[in-house]
């Protein structure tokens, strides 16, 4: 391949890597009371909270995750949220901050480290009447093992650091020079949790 031609692809490759890398600084960042929050562009919307899921369904009888569908829809505070149902849209219309998830959607175990990363619609717990969203199952059943210390943490790092801050900059922050001092590895998190189902 040419020398020209190489240069001129390489600096495609970096200028399209450089772009993706800014998505989330912008987009998981919207402003306003939820900042920053676990959204993503989709369906021609720039921030969907959880990729769609109906946040109103987790609270009602027998309820869970359900995805919501993009043609039923509200915007709450520069926030794209999709229901299963138009009652659910309208319950969420009427009382919108009873629905929203716990640390703006993400993982609630990432935020007790300061960490605002990752956050599945499917791996949810409800802990005195709010919604507390997680990365997955080994997320979740680490939070568990303490829930009460680990609420208290989340809602101490959300308040003082994460709440307002760029995502982006601060979970790079918090993974890299600047970790907390309890931080566990997922590894160690595993370990315990093992250890606590014996």
């Amino acid at each position: 391949m040419k020398p020209i031609k190489t240069i001129a692809l390489l600096l495609a490759g970096v200028a399209t890597l450089a772009l993706g890398a800014c998505a989330p600084l912008v987009t998981q960042n919207p402003g306003g009371k939820i900042s920053p929050a676990n959204v993503h562009s989709m369906d021609g919307n720039d921030r969907v909270m959880l990729k769609g899921a109906d946040v109103v369904a987790y609270w009602l009888p027998g309820g869970g995750y359900k995805q919501g569908n993009p043609s039923i829809k509200s915007t709450y505070e520069n926030i794209t949220f999709y229901f299963s149902t138009a009652e659910n849209k309208a319950l969420f219309d009427k009382e919108p901050e009873k629905y929203l998830p716990q640390y703006g959607g993400y993982c609630s175990n990432g935020i007790v480290y300061s960490i605002p990363w990752g956050g599945d619609a499917d791996a949810y717990e409800m802990i005195g009447g709010k919604l507390y969203m997680f990365g997955g199952r080994g997320s979740r059943d680490a939070f568990m093992l303490d829930p009460q210390k680990n609420v208290a943490l989340a809602d101490k790092y959300w308040k003082e650091e994460v709440s307002g801050s760029n995502a982006l900059v601060h979970r790079t922050k918090r993974t890299t020079v600047a970790k907390v001092a309890h931080y566990k590895t997922g590894a160690e998190l595993a370990a315990e949790v093992a250890k606590a189902k014996k």
